[in-house]
C-alpha cells in the first residue's frame, strides 16, 4: 500500500507520518509513504524522522509535480493547508490559493490516479460560532474568518468530487488540536514558549471564547480510522471533549511552569473572533469506534514537559 501524505512536515501531518512508520495505525502497518510538503514557515524536516519514508518537495498548486507524486497512490491524507487565523486577515490570498486551487489540483490528480480514497483534513472554524449545543456534520458551514472561509470552499470542492466523479473523498472536521511539534504562533505553544522566555502572554479580548482541545495523537487515530473504514462521501467531525475559555487555558499554562497573573497581557480581541466552537463526534464514535484516549491534563502537561526540554526545535522558528 502506497499511502500520500500532503503536509506531512508540519504538526499534525508529521504526527500522522511518524505514528504510521512506526506501525501505530492498523490497517497501515508495513505501507510505502510518500509525503509532500512545500516547506513553508510552519513546515520543518525536524518534526520527521530521518529515514522510512520518501519526501517530495513542492507545491500541492503544481499539477505537474502533484501528478508524478500522485501516482501509485492508494490512499491520500491531504493535510497541507495554511491554517493560522490572523495571518488570514492580514492576508487573505495565500489562504483562498493553497486551500482552495491546492485542494482542487489534488482532487483531480487523485481521480486521474484512480486514488482509492482520499481524506480531506478540515476544521471545526468552518461552522462558525456556537452559543450551546454541538455542531452535528449536517450543520450549514458559516465560516467568519478568511482561513475558515478557505477551508469551506475546500471542503466543498472534496464533497463535489465525490457525489460528481465518485471519488471516494471523506472529510474530517476537528476541535483545536495540541501537542508537541506545533508552530509556536498557536496559542498553547505560543504562550508556553513566551512563558519560558520570561514574557508575557498576550490573551485577546475578555478571554471567554470557549474552545474544545484535542490531543494531536487522538486527532490523527481518528483520521486514521476514517482512512481504513470511513464511508465514501461522508463528514466526520472528531472532537477532545475538553472545552475551556481562553482564560481558564491561560491559568493552566501559567501554573504548568509556575507564573503568576502578572504574566498576562490583555490586547484587542482579534477581528470576527468566533465565541465558540464545540463539534459533536457521536458519528465518527458509533460508527468507527473513536474516542480520545489522552485526558487534557495529560497531554497539556506532556505537552509543557516537551518545550521545555526542545529549546533546539522551537527557538530557530520562533526568532524568524
Amino acid at each position: 500500500m502506497r499511502v500520500l501524505v500532503t503536509g506531512g512536515a508540519g504538526f499534525i501531518g508529521s504526527h500522522f507520518v511518524r505514528t504510521l512508520l512506526a506501525g501505530g495505525y492498523a490497517g497501515f502497518v508495513g505501507a510505502e509513504v510518500v509525503v509532500l510538503d512545500l516547506l513553508t514557515y510552519a513546515g520543518t524536516m525536524t518534526n520527521l524522522p530521518d529515514s522510512g519514508f520518501e519526501f517530495v518537495h513542492g507545491d500541492i498548486r503544481d499539477p505537474a509535480v502533484v501528478a508524478a507524486t500522485m501516482a501509485g497512490a492508494d490512499v491520500v491524507v491531504h493535510f497541507a493547508a495554511e491554517s493560522h487565523v490572523d495571518r488570514s486577515i492580514s492576508g487573505a490570498a495565500d489562504f483562498v490559493s493553497t486551500n482552495v486551487v491546492g485542494t482542487q489540483v489534488l482532487l483531480q490528480a487523485a481521480l486521474e490516479a484512480r486514488v482509492g480514497r482520499f481524506v480531506h483534513v478540515s476544521t471545526d472554524e468552518v461552522y462558525g460560532s456556537i452559543e450551546s449545543g454541538s455542531w452535528p456534520e449536517t450543520h450549514p458551514l458559516e465560516p467568519n474568518s478568511p482561513y475558515s472561509a478557505s477551508k469551506a470552499g475546500s471542503d466543498l470542492l472534496a464533497r463535489s468530487y465525490h457525489r460528481t466523479f465518485g471519488l471516494p473523498v471523506c472529510i474530517t472536521r476537528c476541535s483545536n488540536n495540541y501537542g508537541p511539534h506545533q508552530f509556536p504562533e498557536k496559542v498553547i505553544p505560543l504562550f508556553v514558549t513566551n512563558l519560558l522566555d520570561g514574557r508575557k502572554v498576550p490573551l485577546y479580548g475578555d478571554g471567554l471564547n470557549v474552545r474544545d482541545w484535542l490531543h494531536v495523537d487522538d486527532h490523527c487515530h481518528g483520521i486514521a480510522l476514517v482512512a481504513q473504514k470511513g464511508r465514501d462521501g461522508e463528514i466526520y467531525n472528531i472532537g477532545g471533549g475538553t472545552e475551556l475559555t481562553n482564560v481558564d487555558l491561560t491559568h493552566r499554562l501559567l501554573a504548568a511552569v509556575g507564573a503568576g497573573e502578572d504574566m498576562i497581557e490583555r490586547v484587542p480581541d482579534r477581528l470576527g473572533h468566533d465565541r465558540r466552537y464545540s463539534v459533536d463526534w457521536t458519528k465518527i464514535a458509533d460508527e468507527l469506534g473513536y474516542a480520545p484516549r489522552t485526558s487534557f491534563d495529560d497531554g497539556l502537561a506532556a505537552t509543557v514537559r516537551w518545550y521545555a526540554e526542545n529549546r533546539a526545535w522551537w527557538e530557530p522558528l520562533k526568532s524568524r
